[in-house]
């Protein structure tokens, strides 16, 4: 399980440096848009978005969101972090309740909005919002959760509180727009 804590403190990290029940998302919302393809996996994402695959703190990628003014300090961002579970026989219930005691734990004056089973076609993963403080920066997180093949995704939209309702369309057809591709 010592492990596992790396990757929930990964994600909390990634959102300092820079909700819908269903996934159906219309072609006519995303027109336009990017669509970065990996091997197991594909996301789309706004044309003004800055996609980083560096692997900056262990992600996967993160696409960044531009500033808004020479004020604006955090970049509202989309993050994958995927890590490899196996040898802990863990299924998406174990996985999302260890998330929930992480966020509690880690998160300065967290408050857990929603932790909730989704159901989508043949897909199925959970769905934890929330918000809490790190450094100077009020945050709110929307994190999806998948355990396939012995390894979690975590997908993980982390806004300003105060910035969350005028960009919580944009990150949720980011969220919702990511598909697997066959199986892993």
């Amino acid at each position: 399980m010592k492990h596992i804590f790396p990757l929930l403190s990964l994600f909390l990290c990634i959102s300092i440096i820079h909700a819908q029940d269903t996934r159906i998302i219309s072609s006519d919302v995303q027109k336009g848009w990017k669509t970065f393809t990996d091997t197991n996996y594909t996301i789309q994402y706004p044309p003004e978005w800055e996609l980083n695959q560096s692997g900056l703190m262990g992600s996967s990628f993160i696409l960044f969101q531009p500033l808004e003014s020479s004020d604006d300090l955090f970049r509202e961002n989309v993050n994958l972090l995927i890590q490899d579970v196996s040898g802990y026989n863990l299924d998406l219930n174990q996985f999302a309740n260890l998330s929930e005691s992480q966020v509690k734990t880690m998160i300065t004056n967290s408050t857990l909005i929603e932790s909730k089973r989704i159901k989508s076609g043949p897909e199925e993963y959970h769905r934890m919002i929330y918000t809490g403080d790190q450094g100077t920066y009020h945050l709110k997180f929307v994190q999806y959760y998948w355990v396939k093949e012995e390894k979690a995704f975590v997908l993980t939209f982390t806004s300003e509180q105060d910035k969350y309702e005028v960009n919580k369309e944009t990150g949720n057809m980011i969220l919702n727009s990511f598909a697997f591709k066959g199986r892993l």
